[in-house]
Formats: structure tokens, C-alpha cells, sequence
């Protein structure tokens, strides 16, 4: 009993997971009656995040919906507000089988250099760009695999001259052509009823080079940057 009061007492919750100190993995080893999958994760405290619904409202699929008319007007009734959102998208089109879908193949064979093919998947480094969008509809326009994909409108932000600095560069970085991406993270808490906290917390600029298609920074082609605000 002493080795999985031990063992609880140093179970830390995060996020809804249990993080077992590795002092407690000894005595869990030799403890004869170790606790059950899952014991220490079920008496934890934290909010279970992140939520199915919330997870899937960021999903590219989701967005493919949320562009189509009418959609929006089912959370906003702000005819202002429907406007200025709209104002940010770009057209997102599905690939399934149907008059939609087979309008937007052809869109992508047509002008593949006009557009980005994306998969259901984050990270970077999954994204098909250009001329090789034509050979990758081509390839599975004929099947089941070209639904899981969405077509989106290739957006052209403006350029900026800077200087990138990396790890084992150049003393003297040249100076270049960039684009960027500004990102901003939120916070929302509620269940299937009610909404508690949903507020913006922060934000995240992205730079990488004007010639490159992919700008992750885990992935090493895109930088961390900052805002700097001035007067219009």
C-alpha cells in the first residue's frame, strides 16, 4: 500500500494526462498490486482537452463547409460581422464525387500553379504546390483517395524585405525577398451547452522565403518573427 500511495501522490495532471515521475515507476514496478490502466488518469482533476468538436473545427474538411453560402449565416446574423469574416477566406473545394468535386479537378488541371492541394494533416511538409498538383490529381481522380484531400486558392500575401538568421549561417544574412503568416491562438472552455471563456491569448508570426512553399518552423523552412505595428 505504501508503493501505490507513493505512486498516486506523484501522478501530475496536464491537460488530462497522467505524467508518472520516474521515482513512481520504480515503485510501480515492485509494488505487487500495481494500479489498473488508467487509475491515475481517472482521478485526475484537469480538463479533458481537447474536445472532439473542438478538435474537428479546426480540420481542413470543416473549413471546406464553413466557405459554402449559407453556412455561416447559421452562427453569425451580423450581416457586418458575415462580411468581414468572408473577407478572409479564399476558395476551399472539395474533391468529392459529385458536380462540385469533378468542377474542381478540372480547376486544378486547368491551373495548378493558381492553387495548393492539402490533405487532412498538420505539421508541413504534406502540401502539393504548382505543376505537381496536375500529376497528383491526375494519378487519383478515379479514386476514393482524392476525397480525403480539399483543393484551396493559393494566397499571395505581400512581400517584405528582411534578413533571416539561422543557426550555422552567415555572419552578414542576405537580404531577402519574405512572406508572412500571422497566426492567432485562442482559448475556449465549454461543453455541449455552454460556452465559458472564448478569447484571443496571443499570437505567432511566421517568415520564410517568398520562393518556398512550405514555412513550418519545426520543419526548419520558416522563422519565428514579430509584429511591428505602425501607423497607416
Amino acid at each position: 500500500m505504501r508503493a501505490r500511495a507513493g505512486f498516486e501522490r506523484r501522478c501530475c495532471e496536464v491537460e488530462g494526462m497522467s505524467l508518472i515521475a520516474p521515482s513512481a515507476q520504480r515503485d510501480l514496478k515492485r509494488s505487487a498490486h500495481p494500479p489498473g490502466p488508467g487509475r491515475c488518469k481517472g482521478k485526475s482533476k484537469a480538463i479533458k482537452c481537447p474536445s472532439i468538436q473542438y478538435h474537428l473545427a479546426g480540420t481542413k474538411k470543416v473549413q471546406q463547409e464553413l466557405c459554402k453560402p449559407g453556412v455561416l449565416e447559421l452562427f453569425f446574423d451580423d450581416a457586418k460581422k458575415l462580411e468581414s469574416i468572408r473577407e478572409l477566406f479564399v476558395g476551399i473545394y472539395g474533391l468529392e464525387f459529385d458536380d462540385a468535386g469533378n468542377q474542381a479537378v478540372q480547376l486544378a488541371i486547368r491551373n495548378p500553379e493558381r492553387y495548393v492541394l492539402k490533405p487532412q494533416r498538420e505539421g508541413g511538409g504534406n502540401n502539393i504546390y504548382g505543376f505537381k498538383i496536375k500529376d497528383a490529381i491526375m494519378g487519383m481522380k478515379d479514386s476514393k483517395e482524392r476525397t480525403a484531400w480539399i483543393l484551396m486558392e493559393k494566397i499571395c500575401p505581400p512581400l517584405t524585405r528582411g534578413y533571416v538568421v539561422r543557426p550555422g549561417g552567415p555572419k552578414v544574412p542576405p537580404l531577402s525577398n519574405l512572406v508572412s503568416e500571422l497566426g492567432i491562438f485562442g482559448v475556449i472552455i465549454g461543453d455541449a451547452e455552454h460556452i465559458m471563456v472564448n478569447k484571443q491569448v496571443g499570437h505567432m508570426l511566421r517568415t520564410k522565403d517568398a520562393t518556398a512553399d512550405e514555412g513550418g518552423v519545426a520543419s526548419g523552412l520558416g522563422t519565428l518573427d514579430g509584429p511591428f505595428l505602425v501607423d497607416d
